[in-house]
């Protein structure tokens, strides 16, 4: 069994965002299971926590812009592609303001530093998601394809081709995270074209750039006046005679390292579904804007499973098991509908149950005795039950009662036998002066028998 990873201990280090301009120390910190990647900015009065995923990307324009409110933080694809290339599942990232340091453009210089602290087990299992069915995304403006596809391990192949003879075409592939990444993708540096540098200054980018944190590809005559432009740009005097090539004579690291990079910034968009992949992607000239369309795609595929499995929890461990529940619940024999509850969370306002249904059950004695099926009053009851459980763990459950006010749109679906077991999923809608109302559905091999929207109240015993 894998297990889940975090780092050692803090690590931070110091430097200047690429597009903002704004000097930053960014440190990272171990944390617990299942946390994920999670930006903190320290430098603002209120403790901010946002998280590396899909639904909390703001901006792909330039990089990746992740943000909650009007707290953002800019140009995170660098430093997430150092967690996931380095299998370091879960980390808290501090900012001291709102972009990481952009060092020399890559992400060789946040793995040097994760590098130096370790990297150590958790007591948890790493869960992998595996993509099952194919995943395609197209855009035609930009002749863009990104397709992902099932496979038991991760890999990603980069084609870039930007109709430019400077550049020309390239390709890249990943195909062993653990033998590859360090040394063949996580010094691939960030790139741009000379006849984009003006545009993305104007724009109010790359306050921070500088020939030594990107690679400037050089597709267009270098004039005095555009040297005088550079100068004011970024500080610097361009060499004479320089017609092709990088600016200033600065050397590839690889002969294709602008598809590395693109890869490398894939591998940190893709973190966002929020789980480590197994899937083959093949990509044709991604861009950050195209690599949040497919993760979107890849994180619908991930929470419908996940979601999924609560229908169908053979092996999960009850959050409360049934001695825990006569402690709380006052219904007994042979009225007591639920056996255990399998998920509860505040946050989302939801709760799962269980119950297995049985030959030996009273109500079959009586209610089509040939050919025994669960009566619908007492699947409602069920979903009461297990909506009233997820109340009385609100509250004091000795000093009050649960009594219904209401109850509509309930459907029936399909009938319940011996045999079946519930997933008694409840979701509560609304809490106004005391009145509570939720919606149940119960499932029976992932397919919904019945629903219904309920109201209650509770009253002192």
């Amino acid at each position: 069994m894998e297990k889940q990873t975090t780092i050692a201990k803090p690590v931070s280090i110091s430097g200047i965002g690429l597009h903002t301009g704004n000097e930053s120390t960014i440190t990272f910190k171990p944390a617990p299971a299942n946390t994920h990647y999670v930006f903190v900015r320290t430098d603002l009065e209120e403790r901010v926590e946002i998280p590396a995923l899909t639904e909390y990307v703001v901006d792909i324009s330039r990089g990746t812009t992740l943000g909650i409110g009007n707290v953002e933080v800019h140009t995170v694809e660098h430093v997430l592609a150092a967690l996931v290339g380095l299998e370091i599942d879960n980390c808290i990232i501090e900012l001291t303001n709102n972009e990481p340091p952009v060092k020399d453009g890559s992400s060789k210089a946040f793995v040097d530093a994760l590098l130096s602290v370790g990297i150590v087990e958790l007591d948890a299992e790493r869960k992998y998601f595996e993509l099952k069915d194919q995943v395609y995304f197209k855009n035609e403006e930009k002749q863009v394809d990104i397709v992902g596809l099932p496979l038991d391990t991760y890999r990603i192949t980069v084609m870039v081709d930007y109709f430019n003879d400077a550049l020309g075409s390239q390709h890249s592939g990943l195909f062993d995270l653990k033998k590859e990444f360090i040394k063949e993708f996580s010094s691939a540096r960030t790139f741009c074209f000379l006849s984009e540098v003006e545009m993305l200054s104007k724009a109010g980018l790359i306050k921070g750039g500088s020939c030594d944190s990107a690679v400037v590809i050089i597709d267009k005559e270098i004039t005095e006046d555009i040297k005088q432009r550079l100068k004011s740009i970024f500080n610097i005097e361009v060499k004479d005679n320089v017609s092709t090539g990088i600016l200033n004579g600065h050397e590839l690291r690889f002969k294709n390292e602008p598809a590395r990079h693109k890869l490398l910034d894939m591998l940190g968009d893709l973190s966002l579904v929020g789980v480590p992949l197994k899937m083959q992607v093949l990509a044709a000239r991604p861009g950050h804007a195209s690599n949040f369309e497919f993760a979107k795609l890849v994180r619908k595929q991930y929470l419908k499973k996940i979601k999924e499995e609560k229908r169908n929890p053979i092996h999960t461990t009850p959050v409360l098991d049934i001695y825990k529940i006569l402690d709380i619940i006052p219904h007994r024999f042979p009225f007591l509908l639920v056996d255990k509850i399998i998920h509860f969370d505040m946050d989302e306002k939801r709760i799962i149950g269980i119950k297995n249904v049985t030959v030996n059950e009273p109500f079959f004695q009586g209610h089509f005795p040939g050919k025994p099926i669960m009566p619908g009053v007492l699947l409602c009851e069920a979903m009461a039950q297990v909506g009233g459980l997820y109340l009385w763990n609100c509250i004091e459950p000795n000093t009050k009662l649960m009594y219904f006010t209401g109850m509509k749109n309930v459907r029936f679906k399909q009938p319940v036998v011996p045999g079946d077991q519930l997933v008694i999923d409840i979701n509560i809608i609304s809490n106004k002066f005391g009145l509570y109302v939720y919606k149940g559905t119960i499932f029976v091999d992932g397919k919904v028998v019945a629903e219904a929207e309920f109201s209650a109240a509770l009253v002192d015993r």
